[in-house]
């Protein structure tokens, strides 16, 4: 993210595209301070300034995120967000219910969907996630409280959560993507110290 230090240094191009998408930014948006990573990009500054960090407690959007963090495995996040939308569209709304009855036509279905991440894989992953995401709220009345657990006086416990998750038979759920999708839910707060949203979202835990 380009930073400017006073209004004479901006040049008002406010318009930046994205694909197929173009998305309008104020100057006051661009003129914030944010984490490094969030960029230029339109897509990826909303995803920052709206959405990483904050605590997540619905089952639906914490499965979503598992998802989304399992199939950015290898690739940039902003390829992720790129497809996101065709994400909710093919997984049904990340409704875990109907994701658990997807077969081998819907995985050949999504493999030819240029929409999404094309990688057998990570498909097949989603769709077993999904059945045991429905166990867990069998066994814990809620996905939050099993996730939310591995939280516990500031510590956040990635390598634990892996190792649970991995044993109850999920994939792609290593230590790094759970770390990840703890940032992104709200369970730690890694903005950046001189990040407007590090003091927005405080420090919660």
């Amino acid at each position: 993210m380009v930073l400017y230090e006073s209004a004479e240094d901006f040049k008002p191009a406010i318009f930046y595209t994205c694909s197929s998408i173009c998305l309008p930014l104020s100057m006051k948006t661009i003129l914030k301070k944010r984490c490094a990573w969030a960029g230029e990009n339109p897509l990826m500054v909303q995803y920052h300034d709206t959405e990483w960090g904050v605590p997540v407690h619905d089952d639906t959007k914490l499965f979503e995120f598992l998802v989304l963090e399992g199939a950015q495995a290898g690739l940039a996040w902003q390829t992720v967000l790129n497809k996101r939308e065709e994400y909710r569209r093919v997984f049904k709304g990340f409704n875990a219910k109907k994701i658990a009855r997807f077969g081998a036509i819907d995985i050949k279905r999504l493999l030819g969907n240029p929409g999404i991440i094309r990688n057998r894989l990570k498909i097949a992953s989603t769709i077993e996630n999904a059945k045991k995401f429905l166990g867990i709220q069998k066994e814990f009345g809620s996905f939050d409280s099993y996730m939310w657990q591995f939280v516990s006086n500031k510590f956040i416990e990635s390598n634990a959560m892996s190792k649970d998750l991995l044993k109850r038979g999920f994939t792609f759920v290593g230590p790094t993507i759970c770390y990840a999708f703890m940032q992104a839910v709200g369970m730690v707060n890694d903005h950046e110290l001189h990040c407007f949203r590090r003091h927005k979202i405080g420090m919660t835990l």
